[in-house]
């Protein structure tokens, strides 16, 4: 079958040197992103100070903007930050919890802890927060959750895709629900921006938050913030810094007036590095499209879970692609053992406890890839060579 997409490989050097099948967690990085860090330091070297008058002061919102048509935002409601928890803080901080009627806070099981560390370390102490237990380890009720959402919701905070199973949650319903009822929605972004087709105006989303680092090929150190453009006056974030300030350069330590665009919501100095390694993956992406990523990865994920099943394997992803996002997460014996031995095979997946070996195909993998590395998940359990590595659990990847 022949695959236009493939002719992107040579733009990523891992896959020339091992089955990389991890985007879920980390993209394959793209060549070019050598050439992005060279020009960061010539910048600096030639430049010195004047860099930030050069660029640098504007890079956040300038790499917002390459990352907004991915999810149909409008130019000017991105803003980049350097993890999810600081987005997540400053974005809390912003949010007025005063309403003593409104003091519940809906979320699931299956979100990313991180995300939830960071929502009750910010929130109140007498709000409730009402968490909605998935019944398979899979998806979560859609009937269940939206129940939930009351006239006593201040806040919905759920990730997209979910992380172990990639079922993408019906974010449409669920906005709609939250909105009726007077309630605002925060949705995690993290598995979704880069491999599924998102249109966040249409889906009236308040606010949306990911990561460059997976789908997206960007790397570490990049977070893109989403908040709805009618929504951004009326936020006063408490977790703030200079770059927020209209007129940073007056260094007044007295009055602190925040700007009107998205960097309202930004902070101190950024790390300029990382925001040139981000550029190059945003970039193919935005040259391949993620209608044709869609297309190839709906495709993909199927023959994962048509081979997991003829090999009597369990399979702990949607098998409806219009539920599922980019990964399928399957479970042989010896789940775990089995992952450590395609690692020292040079087979890149990750594992998640209580789900299984999570295996992430991307526009740039080959179908030949996908069987490779079931036919060496059948081999090891025949061989056995998966015992030797029942005496070092480790959950790092």
């Amino acid at each position: 079958m022949s695959d236009p997409l493939l002719h992107w490989r040579e733009e990523f050097p891992i896959l020339a040197q091992s089955t990389y099948l991890i985007s879920n967690s980390l993209g394959a990085m793209p060549r070019a992103v050598y050439d992005r860090l060279r020009d960061y330091a010539d910048t600096w070297a030639t430049l010195g100070v004047r860099a930030w008058g050069a660029g640098w002061w504007d890079l956040k919102g300038a790499i917002g903007d390459l990352i907004a048509p991915l999810m149909s935002a409008p130019a000017g409601s991105v803003l980049i930050h350097e993890n999810a928890s600081i987005a997540n803080s400053i974005l809390l901080s912003a949010l007025d919890f005063s309403d003593p009627k409104r003091n519940k806070v809906v979320i699931c099981d299956q979100d990313f802890p991180s995300d939830v560390y960071t929502l009750r370390a910010m929130l109140p102490a007498d709000y409730e927060v009402v968490m909605i237990r998935s019944h398979d380890g899979i998806t979560i009720d859609t009937d269940e959750l939206l129940n939930a959402i009351d006239e006593r919701t201040r806040l919905v905070s759920l990730s997209h895709v979910l992380f172990r199973s990639a079922y993408i949650m019906p974010a449409a319903a669920i906005t709609a629900k939250a909105h009726q009822v007077g309630a605002q929605v925060l949705f995690n972004g993290y598995h979704s921006v880069g491999v599924i087709p998102i249109d966040l105006p249409a889906l009236a989303i308040d606010f949306y938050i990911g990561g460059t680092l997976k789908w997206l090929c960007g790397g570490p150190g990049g977070v893109f913030m989403y908040v709805r453009p009618d929504l951004l006056p009326h936020l006063q974030p408490k977790i703030t810094g200079w770059f927020a300030h209209q007129q940073p350069f007056a260094f007044d330590i007295e009055q602190f007036t925040l700007r009107e665009d998205a960097y309202r919501l930004a902070n101190g100095t950024p790390g300029i590095a990382s925001l040139y390694a981000i550029q190059p993956g945003v970039e193919i992406i935005n040259q391949v499209g993620v209608a044709a990523i869609r297309e190839k990865s709906i495709r993909q994920t199927a023959l994962i879970v048509q081979l997991a099943d003829q090999a009597g394997y369990g399979v702990y992803s949607p098998r409806d692609p219009d539920q599922r996002g980019g990964t399928i997460t399957v479970r042989p014996d010896h789940a775990y053992e089995v992952s450590r031995e395609l690692l020292a095979r040079n087979f890149v997946i990750d594992y998640r406890e209580g789900a299984g070996i999570r295996i992430a195909p991307h526009f740039y993998t080959a179908d030949e890839e996908i069987v490779l590395v079931m036919e060496t998940i059948a081999a090891i359990l025949a061989d056995g060579s998966w015992q030797a590595h029942t005496k070092n659990r480790s959950f790092v990847t």
